[in-house]
């Protein structure tokens, strides 16, 4: 049987999703899911509680309590869990919300031949400053982060670099994105052409420039940040 406070939760997170205009699958990648398992949270109750971890993610993306979501209050408040009050101190866990952890996903995007897609589910969390994320007009929910393959964006990108990908829909502008073309996914410098098409574009002039149809590129997302080895 759930819990009254178990299924407050479930309709409070329901509730902040649909205020901030993200999917549960979104949110279930933010926290580094599969992409349904907030979906069968909140409608099978499986899990019957977040965890930890994943609550604490979820409620400095929202920014609220982490008792909203399930959780118990933070900062020397009364908490009510499992039916019972208790005094809880302050948390060192309300520092971390100047921090989002952004999925990273194993599947690499090439700057080469092209990798196959593989399925989307997190491998683990790059950890960036909120505050930067806000200057650079970012939300995390929105970001991935995935390991550069091959040679053809050299000098820029090399191989094994990573690099975060803003997945947030916005019309073509130039500059570097993650695309598919042919259900292969690439990472390219893209500047519009004439007539509708997009000119794909290696960075290494060793590769040929491709100019494609804008419907026949499915834009993923734009590398916004890139990290690496020196």
């Amino acid at each position: 049987m759930d819990s009254e406070n178990d299924a407050g939760a479930r309709t409070r997170l329901v509730a902040l999703a649909a205020q901030r205009g993200v999917s549960l699958a979104a949110l279930s990648a933010l926290i580094g899911r599969n992409t349904t398992y907030l979906q069968q949270f909140v409608r099978k109750g499986s899990p019957r509680k977040l965890e930890e971890n994943d609550r604490r993610i979820l409620a400095e993306f929202f920014a609220v309590q982490e008792s909203e979501l399930g959780g118990t209050l933070r900062g020397g408040v009364i908490a009510v869990e499992r039916g019972r009050s208790t005094i809880m101190p302050p948390s060192p866990r309300a520092h971390l919300a100047e921090w989002a952890d952004i999925p990273r996903l194993p599947l690499g995007a090439s700057a080469g031949p092209g990798a196959l897609p593989a399925e989307e589910i997190p491998s683990g969390r790059l950890r960036f400053s909120n505050r930067w994320l806000k200057e650079q007009g970012l939300e995390p929910v929105m970001l991935s982060v995935i390991e550069v393959e091959g040679d053809s964006m050299e000098p820029t990108l090399r191989d094994g670099d990573e690099i975060l990908v803003d997945r947030t829909p916005r019309p073509l502008r130039a500059g570097i994105h993650v695309i598919r073309i042919d259900d292969v996914l690439l990472v390219k410098r893209l500047e519009s052409g004439p007539g509708g098409t997009v000119h794909v574009i290696s960075d290494n002039t060793a590769y040929p420039r491709l100019e494609r149809p804008l419907q026949e590129i499915e834009l993923v997302g734009r590398v916004v940040w890139k990290g690496g080895r020196l």
